[in-house]
């Protein structure tokens, strides 16, 4: 056989071992065949799938350098990531050297961020009740009843000089949000938030409930709760009150609720009035914290925030099934939908017991005929997995560090990754913004350019 032959067969088949996940690289060289870990790493040591390349990391920095960073939000060459006292604008025209172009500033946590279609507005989540709904507030107390928490919007035009606009006071404040687009002058915004109490004025039980806010996106000084529908009428399974986070699927009119204790499938033909059509629980999901769907909306993961996500549950000790996503089948037409279990997916690599760890917040990859997600863990690092057998989902590739401390339990790790326009940016509560590529990754993914994601909102991909 001719050489060069050979050689194409033999870069083919190590390609085909590098997209199974089964060559290991740490910060230290070749490992052997398997995606687990054959020892405990050491603080902040790197490790990662030779599949997948670590291209930059922005530190915390700056007025923000304390702050817990959280989720993220993307338009054209620009990230938008959160934090529990303001957020950060970078320039990712190059991902292998993104830049910060602005940091604002704003008490307030979880400070999870979507914007608008356009670029022009920046909507954030306030879930620590405030003083006042001003950037200068100071953390307050849910019992005052002068407290604030909900929803601030900001004029992002100038990314360099971002302007806050307005502020929405929501029931229980707005742990997290979904931007859903309506005509093209109106957004939505569903906020999911928990928690209530007979001693909070704002957030009285039972709060089976969202909050509908209509944004004028030419007036967003006009933005107002228009509804707070009540999804679980008789009160929901496992005493739910209210829901962690909701991803909404435009061209099928149907949104993925995680509802503390449920997987709710629901109805948003009005927009203003959505309703839950079916829901699923699980004796093995502890609360009910996220959901993917596929590109063709016939399936949805679920993810499992066993522990809050600060405790260590990626041990042997949990097992593969608690803290853990769940693969869902979508069956039946109209309002006979329902959930269909497949299968459970969790990291096979086992973490230390200083190192918390669970299932958390992903994307689609949009990879043609196959299902992919990419995946963040907290400290179990970034992860991507193929469910495109529901059955049999496999883990593909990954990116992790060591525990931020061998002796003690210290929040840390990646609390968002996404796939965005041919590479993976990952927000890590401790040490900023990662950008990570997956070398290999099907041509179909890599033709799929956004001008705008926020992962909750997913539309179709086409390539």
């Amino acid at each position: 056989m001719h050489g060069s032959t050979l050689a194409r067969r033999a870069r083919r088949a190590l390609k085909a071992v590098v997209l199974a996940g089964v060559l290991v690289v740490t910060s230290f060289g070749m490992a052997g065949p398997s995606t687990a870990q054959d020892r405990d790493l050491d603080v902040d040591e790197i490790a990662h799938s030779a599949n997948v390349k670590h291209l930059a990391n922005i530190p915390r920095q700056g007025p923000l350098a304390e702050a817990t960073h959280s989720d993220l939000a993307f338009y054209r060459d620009y990230a938008i990531q959160g934090t529990y006292a303001g957020f950060t604008i970078y320039d990712i025209k190059n991902p292998r050297k993104p830049k910060i172009v602005t940091q604002f500033a704003c008490n307030g946590g979880q400070g999870d961020p979507t914007v608008s279609e356009d670029g022009r507005l920046l909507f954030v989540s306030v879930d620590t009740p405030q003083s006042d709904p001003s950037c200068t507030s100071t953390n307050s107390n849910a019992a005052n009843p002068d407290a604030w928490e909900g929803i601030r919007i900001f004029d992002i035009s100038d990314k360099r000089h971002p302007k806050y606009v307005k502020s929405v006071r929501t029931d229980c404040g707005s742990h997290t949000h979904t931007y859903v687009p309506g005509d093209r002058d109106t957004a939505y915004l569903y906020i999911s938030s928990y928690g209530p109490s007979p001693t909070f004025p704002h957030c009285q039980p039972p709060h089976d409930s969202i909050s509908i806010v209509e944004v004028p996106l030419r007036h967003p000084d006009a933005a107002s709760v228009i509804a707070t529908p009540v999804l679980f009428p008789d009160g929901g399974a496992g005493a739910t009150a209210g829901c962690h986070d909701i991803t909404v699927f435009p061209a099928k009119k149907l949104a993925a609720g995680a509802c503390m204790g449920e997987g709710a499938l629901i109805d948003i033909s009005d927009p203003t009035e959505p309703y839950v059509i079916s829901s699923a629980t699980d004796d093995n999901f502890a609360f009910w914290h996220s959901a993917t769907f596929t590109n063709d909306g016939n399936r949805v993961v679920f993810t499992d925030e066993l522990g809050g996500g600060g405790a260590p549950t990626c041990n042997e000790e949990i097992g593969p099934n608690r803290g853990a996503d769940a693969v869902y089948d979508i069956k039946g037409e109209g309002d006979d939908r329902r959930l269909v279990f497949r299968s459970y997916f969790k990291i096979p690599r086992m973490q230390q017991q200083t190192e918390n760890c669970v299932a958390h917040n992903g994307s689609l990859i949009p990879a043609k005929h196959r299902d992919m997600m990419v995946q963040s863990w907290y400290q179990g690092g970034v992860s991507i997995f193929d469910f495109t057998d529901p059955d049999h989902p496999k883990e593909i590739g990954y990116f992790e560090r060591g525990p931020l401390s061998k002796d003690t339990l210290q929040l840390g790790g990646s609390w968002s990754a996404y796939w965005y326009n041919g590479y993976i940016y990952s927000s890590d509560i401790t040490k900023g913004l990662d950008v990570l590529q997956l070398t290999g990754a099907p041509n179909s993914a890599n033709r799929v350019h956004l001008d705008f994601l926020n992962p909750q909102t997913q539309y179709v991909y086409t390539s």
